[in-house]
């Protein structure tokens, strides 16, 4: 008789244990479905409020390239006197100067943007210390005239940074 009563509990048991772990299982789902919304819900409106934030450093990023082209930094910076390693100098203070000022945009940028941007300005560093070692590089307006005549020949490091930065900004869409 004992072992009837038992068996008795047993099958009682057993249903209210499936209806327990069911009910178990479900509120795991539900809650895990709410935590991903409103996960959701909140990335939705950070992003919401970045995006303005995120354009702007990538505008302020593509006029530090275009500020920084050749180009366009030798219209912009004209020679103190006709030394050449002063000119020089004046230059890359100038392009220093720029990248300074935008340093915090990084934040805003992909690292992959963030490096390309720093390579254009080594790049354009480089292309005025070298235009700066050449024989014929005698005074700063002939060091003007060979980093011209370059950009003639190639474009700029600034340009291939910019077409990247424009390309990132299209994805952002």
């Amino acid at each position: 008789m004992e072992i009837e009563k038992i068996f008795e509990v047993f099958l009682y048991a057993v249903p209210a244990l499936i209806t327990g772990m069911i009910a178990y299982y479900f509120f795991k789902e539900h809650t895990k479905n709410e935590d991903g919304r409103r996960r959701f819900l909140l990335h939705k409106d950070l992003q919401v409020n970045a995006l303005p934030i995120r354009l702007q450093a990538y505008e302020r990023m593509a006029l530090f390239l275009e500020r920084i082209s050749p180009n366009k930094l030798l219209i912009r910076v004209s020679p103190t006197s006709s030394d050449k390693d002063s000119y020089e100098s004046l230059l890359i203070a100038s392009i220093e100067q720029e990248f300074e000022h935008n340093l915090s945009q990084q934040i805003y940028l992909s690292d992959e943007c963030w490096n390309i941007i720093c390579a254009a300005k080594n790049a354009t560093i480089q292309l005025i210390r070298k235009a700066s070692l050449l024989e014929k590089t005698n005074s700063a307006n002939k060091l003007r005239e060979v980093i011209l005549t370059e950009m003639m020949e190639k474009r700029a490091p600034s340009d291939a940074a910019l077409s990247y930065v424009k390309n990132e900004v299209s994805e952002l869409w």
